[in-house]
């Protein structure tokens, strides 16, 4: 028998068509994470409208969302560190396309709000499944990059959804978004099952005789020499394989670090859940701003929410990533202050609005990237879902927080002030981190030169 290193092998493996295809669909489902995630918010006002409500109404469907993302998230994420990544992003994708078009048809806002929770299960498995499968097929030497941009993928998608709130929505009602948010979904499906490969890490540690591994190595490279006789393995790992447990991301020195990452995700996701979900309502009862109005300038500011994973990804492969990221979500905390008080339609108001959405998307992009170097391939999937799925759970009280806010007709200076304070409550724990991970002999899948 012959060790084969698929480490080693990943990592001088020059970047081809598959991993650059692979690249593209997981953007895609980064998209699709994204614009589903903050449509609702996007739209509520409409959509209360056409149900003849008050758009307080949407809390329960903002928070059956919120529940089915939770559930997906430590349901549906683990799966795919059983079963594979391909496999699972075929299932969610097929699910979660069917059920956003079917919710064009919904009677009430109760059965609107069902819906939403069951197209959360699917959406929140989306996301760390794409960035566990890219991320394993890439070399590390480009991994946070290749990460990133996918990631972006999810600010592309958020900007998507402005572009409904903005033209979209007069013409064509609030259910032209449901459309597009179910088509994408379904256009990944063919994709899928034809140009992407199973990662070959999670084949190698789940089974090291595994026999699609060969034809995948000869699909990256078909130059790589191959006798037949090959036993697949991780670096210096054994070669009897090993099955991802769920208790695996506390083992090993994890406890720590697994508890400050939950704990920042949390944060992190509830202040996106609260702006995604509630902003275009705050600027619209709170400053008077008409939501087709606020979705115009946002689109611009989303659009520049692009660039921060982009670049916190490239960052990350030079620099140490939890410090990096304690000071973007400083400058989050800075600029969601700002949105208060710099008038709305200057263009100051539109440099803060790109502000804002580059430090959010970048910070919470970087904190997913940052989990992929520091979990084992055979844990990865299952390490995002849940720190996902905690963060969601904690996120469950953001709809209500975000409704409390407009039924006690708060300002929108005193409302943004109480919301910066989670990011700096994220920035305190990535400074943890950063002291945790440097002081730890705590053993990573992958070769962490920076540190933490």
């Amino acid at each position: 028998m012959t060790r084969f290193d698929i480490e080693e092998f990943i990592d001088r493996t020059p970047i081809g068509v598959t991993q650059s295809i692979t690249l593209i669909v997981c953007a895609m489902v980064c998209f699709i994470d994204g614009f589903d995630l903050v449509l609702l918010g996007k739209i509520a006002p409409a959509i209360a409208k056409h149900f003849g409500e008050t758009s307080a109404a949407m809390t329960p469907a903002f928070v059956y969302q919120q529940v089915g993302l939770a559930v997906g998230a430590f349901v549906i994420s683990p799966l795919a560190d059983r079963i594979g990544r391909r496999l699972m992003l075929i299932i969610a994708c097929l699910f979660l396309g069917i059920i956003m078009l079917a919710s064009t048809q919904v009677q009430s806002l109760h059965m609107l709000a069902v819906m939403r929770g069951l197209a959360g299960i699917f959406m929140a498995a989306g996301l760390p499944m794409a960035m566990a499968l890219v991320s394993e097929l890439t070399p590390l030497r480009r991994r946070s990059t290749f990460v990133a941009v996918a990631l972006a993928g999810y600010s592309m998608g958020s900007a998507a959804s402005g572009i409904v709130a903005a033209w979209l929505l007069d013409d064509f009602g609030w259910q032209s978004g449901f459309l597009i948010g179910g088509a994408v979904p379904l256009v990944c499906l063919p994709l899928l099952l034809f140009f992407v490969p199973e990662s070959l890490k999670f084949c190698a540690e789940r089974n090291p005789a595994d026999v699609r591994i060969a034809g995948t190595v000869r699909r990256l490279d078909p130059n790589e020499s191959l006798r037949g006789d090959e036993i697949f393995v991780l670096g210096s790992a054994n070669s009897k394989g090993r099955r991802a447990r769920l208790v695996d991301i506390f083992s090993e020195g994890r406890l720590t670090t697994t508890a400050l990452i939950w704990a920042a995700s949390t944060l992190s996701v509830t202040n996106t859940v609260v702006l995604g979900t509630w902003l275009p309502s705050f600027f619209q009862e709170m400053a008077g701003v008409p939501i087709q109005k606020f979705a115009v300038v946002a689109l611009i500011g989303y659009l520049g929410g692009v660039g921060g994973p982009l670049i916190v990804g490239w960052l990350m492969d030079k620099t140490r990533p939890a410090l990096l990221l304690a000071s973007f979500y400083v400058m989050l905390a800075i600029s969601l202050n700002m949105l208060a008080w710099v008038p709305f339609g200057t263009p100051a108001f539109i440099v803060v609005v790109v502000c804002w959405a580059f430090f959010q998307s970048g910070g919470s992009g970087g904190i997913n990237t940052m989990m992929t170097h520091i979990y084992p391939p055979r844990m990865r999937s299952t390490a995002l879902g849940w720190a996902g799925g905690a963060a969601r759970v904690g996120a469950v009280i953001a709809p209500i927080a975000g409704g409390f806010a407009l039924a006690q007709q708060f300002s929108l200076k005193l409302t943004l002030a109480l919301e910066a304070i989670l990011p700096l409550g994220v920035a305190l724990l990535m400074l943890a981190l950063a002291t945790v991970r440097r002081e730890s002999a705590m053993i990573t899948a992958d070769p962490e030169p920076e540190g933490a």
